[in-house]
């Protein structure tokens, strides 16, 4: 009896496994029409997740994300389309908007994130104030939906979220509980309603299936992961929605068996790589040496090519740390320090705040990887970049302060006048 032979798998370089992630990050081309409220939507079906963050130095991440890949377009978007029930916020990786096709999934797998903090501090919280969030509940019950703001507050404090009033924290309870969704934001604060009627709002936008187990969600997630990911080893696999400990093989084998995910070898790996079965067209160009990055753009530091700073130094030889969180003093870059992505590569990072009264960009500093030359071509993707961002932030005018190298700075400086900024 003859034996069949798996063939061997695919081949790939390190350099084309960075243009795959890319190119499943929707980051390896430019933009090549405008931007559209379908397109948003599309952009964060990708990446399955766009994490949330308040931080307006520059524009607030997830607005900042969704530019790296679309363009320019208007931000309210995205609130129209939480509003409109087209997303929901969820916590996964951490508070994420997530599409509203997916919710079943998320609720389904609410015991497996049992585990992750901001499950445990809602509930801690519930447990501990079961009367006032009971109490809370009902007045949304009978009043509709509410904010934090619509409470005052009567301990005198404030500032930061540590100095969060007692409403805030119980709706963040009942949210992380899930008794409680956000119906939309205004000014983007949440405003929180009963699940239920969000969901009921929601109905046409959302895909029911019947209920699932933790660990048959699980495995819906380590397939999703693979496809966000583009190519991944195992260990990179479970951050992506925070899924525990690291994916092992047991995991891995029913996805395999079923060709939902497919193996392949990347040169330089200690490990095997896996693709998802609906990027082998895109890991079969990897192989042939195709993928082509033409995109140069700005990042998030929360966005997902970087969230993960084992893999962004695993496939980038990139070391980020987001530095917001770190004591001035401590700090390296900057406070909203964002990387740099050019064609294909993470070249270096960006202190930048915009100014939007009054109109400037600043670019406090520029930090260089090492090893990266140093000439026209580069000053010139970076300036563009720079100048589409500035742009987006109706920030015409751009200051340049540092650069490391110094030698930077004057290229940089001629290549954004020649695209018509004000330096």
């Amino acid at each position: 009896m003859s034996r069949t032979i798996a063939p061997d798998p695919l081949t790939i370089s390190a350099a084309q496994a960075r243009l795959l992630h890319l190119a499943a990050q929707g980051l390896l081309l430019a933009p090549r029409a405008a931007a559209t409220p379908a397109r948003l939507l599309a952009a964060i079906s990708r990446m399955q997740l766009l994490q949330i963050d308040t931080i307006n130095v520059v524009a607030r991440s997830p607005y900042l994300t969704l530019f790296s890949r679309l363009g320019r377009y208007p931000t309210v978007w995205l609130e129209q389309a939480l509003a409109r029930g087209r997303l929901f916020e969820t916590w996964a990786h951490e508070a994420c908007f997530a599409p509203m096709a997916d919710f079943d999934l998320h609720r389904d797998f609410r015991d497996g994130r049992a585990g992750h903090w901001a499950m445990r501090h809602a509930a801690r919280i519930r447990g501990s104030h079961r009367r006032e969030t009971d109490d809370l509940l009902a007045h949304v019950a009978e009043r509709g939906a509410v904010r934090s703001a619509d409470f005052a507050r009567t301990d005198g404090q404030g500032g930061g979220w540590w100095g969060w009033k007692a409403e805030k924290r119980w709706l963040e309870a009942l949210f992380g509980t899930g008794e409680l969704m956000v119906s939309r934001r205004e000014n983007f604060q949440r405003v929180y309603d009963l699940s239920e009627r969000v969901l009921q709002a929601a109905h046409k936008h959302r895909i029911e299936r019947a209920p699932q187990t933790s660990q048959a969600v699980k495995q819906e997630w380590i397939a999703r992961s693979v496809k966000a990911l583009g190519v991944t080893p195992a260990r990179w696999i479970a951050d992506y929605f925070r899924l525990g400990r690291q994916i092992g093989s047991e995991e891995l084998e029913p996805l395999l068996v079923r060709g939902e995910i497919v193996p392949v070898r990347v040169n330089g790996w200690d490990k095997p790589a896996y693709v998802h079965a609906e990027h082998l067209p895109l890991a079969r160009r990897a192989a042939a040496g195709s993928l082509r990055a033409t995109h140069s753009t700005l990042l998030s530091p929360f966005d997902p090519v970087v969230w993960d700073r084992l893999r962004a130094s695993g496939l980038f030889e990139f070391d980020y740390r987001i530095e917001c969180y770190t004591p001035e003093a401590k700090r390296r870059y900057g406070y909203f320090v964002l990387p740099i992505l050019r064609r294909g590569r993470l070249v270096g990072r960006l202190d930048a705040k915009a100014h939007r009264r009054d109109g400037v960009f600043e670019v406090k500093a520029v930090f260089l990887q090492d090893g990266v030359v140093v000439d026209e071509a580069l000053a010139t993707d970076v300036a563009l970049a720079i100048r589409q961002c500035a742009d987006w932030h109706e920030t015409p005018n751009v200051t340049i302060g540092r650069t490391e190298p110094g030698s930077f700075a004057a290229p940089l400086r001629r290549a954004l006048r020649a695209y018509g900024a004000t330096v």
